[in-house]
């Protein structure tokens, strides 16, 4: 709880002594515009109901007190009066330490490699029970996949799946698509050869940032699965060769595809892609739908091709993999801005029939948020 607070003698800021002797200074600015009373903010969803020009721009703090834990201002020249909880502000501080390592992961979010089992979660009890269900969120929210088993055998079921949580992103391969050998085929996921891990979809903008493949049939010999920690090899990289790590962070790469009539996508990203302060957001992996690479300077090209080579060896390295057949019934969702899935290749003998559909992290996250709240509250 805060203790005391002195305003600064302009009236731009303030500054707050807490129990634990931190102190914290808050601009009267910013304030101001996150004040929390009912003119401010909308009671019912919280969502401010001023803009930054409502808000005059000579705003500063007229009188600051601390009584109950609270800390209540005064801002002229509106003479408005507005009251923030302490824990608020304690949890809301900005005026502190932060250590911005390069490449760093969010919190919250655990790398693993081949030692790390597959967290696996039942269908029925994620429906029923909302601890289940949270338990199977929170998997694939830190560590960017999960299986769930003993799902119906059904065509479509991928959309009651993707619909526990969020809602299906629909593409041009439709709202789900099949994943089995065909004829002439538009994307060489259609045939029974291996795939290196990628992530998909890297040439969409956005892309879809979760992936749902749902097994109906699987007798082939081979075609197991394989899931690659992207943060982690990233992670790797970057303790190997921080030039080669920043190279791939700091210049896009480019990919393309334009398979079937009536569809020509690309986009423009990193590989690695990088928050302003260092944070990783994203990796874009996959050799099939890269377009030439024309936004690397000359002089760093051969820099560029070696990181992403190093890149692709720790990527295809056995000890980065979590391998694992689906059954029929059985499925799995990977966080497709960071986990990249791969293929071993299968025979023609037998079946090998999945149906993959995309889904948004948004919507996994919200309903992660929602079930916390309930469970915790």
């Amino acid at each position: 709880m805060p203790r005391s607070v002195t305003a600064d003698a302009s009236g731009s800021f303030l500054t707050l002594t807490f129990d634990d002797g931190q102190l914290c200074r808050f601009h009267a600015i910013w304030l101001r515009d996150n004040a929390l009373d009912p003119e401010t903010r909308a009671p019912g969803n919280g969502q401010r109901l001023i803009t930054i020009g409502d808000i005059p721009d000579d705003t500063r703090i007229s009188t600051a007190l601390v009584e109950d834990g609270s800390l209540t201002v005064t801002f002229a020249p509106e003479g408005k009066t507005v009251t923030f909880p302490g824990d608020w502000l304690k949890s809301n501080a900005y005026d502190v330490d932060k250590e911005f390592e390069f490449g760093r992961t969010a919190p919250g979010v655990e790398t693993w490699n081949s030692s790390q089992p597959a967290p696996t979660f039942d269908w029925n009890s994620v429906q029923s029970d909302p601890k289940a269900k949270r338990g199977w969120l929170d998997a694939i929210a830190r560590l960017g996949f999960a299986k769930l088993v003993n799902g119906p055998v059904k065509e479509g079921a991928l959309i009651d799946c993707a619909e526990m949580f969020g809602f299906v992103r629909e593409t041009n391969y439709g709202k789900y698509f099949e994943v089995r050998t065909e004829v002439n085929p538009t994307n060489l996921a259609y045939t029974g050869l291996g795939l290196q891990a990628h992530t998909d979809n890297p040439y969409r903008d956005p892309v879809p940032s979760l992936q749902i493949l749902y097994c109906l049939e699987n007798s082939a010999e081979g075609g197991d699965s394989i899931v690659v920690d992207g943060f982690r090899a990233a992670g790797r990289l970057r303790d190997e060769n921080p030039e080669g790590f920043a190279l791939l962070a700091g210049y896009s790469a480019r990919f393309e595809y334009k398979g079937s009539d009536g569809v020509h996508l690309h986009a423009r990203r990193p590989m690695i892609e990088l928050s302003p302060d260092g944070e990783l957001i994203a990796v874009r992996f996959n050799n099939r739908s890269s377009a030439p690479f024309t936004d690397i300077p000359f002089e760093k090209m051969e820099g560029y091709y070696a990181a992403y080579r190093r890149l692709g060896e720790i990527i295809d390295d056995p000890s980065m993999g979590v391998s694992f057949k689906l059954e029929p019934g059985e499925s799995f969702i990977v966080d497709n801005t960071r986990v990249l899935h791969a293929r071993l290749g299968y025979s023609g003998a037998g079946t090998r029939w999945l149906q993959g559909c995309y889904a948004d992290k948004d919507g996994l996250l919200s309903s992660l948020n929602v079930l916390n709240a309930q469970l915790e509250g």
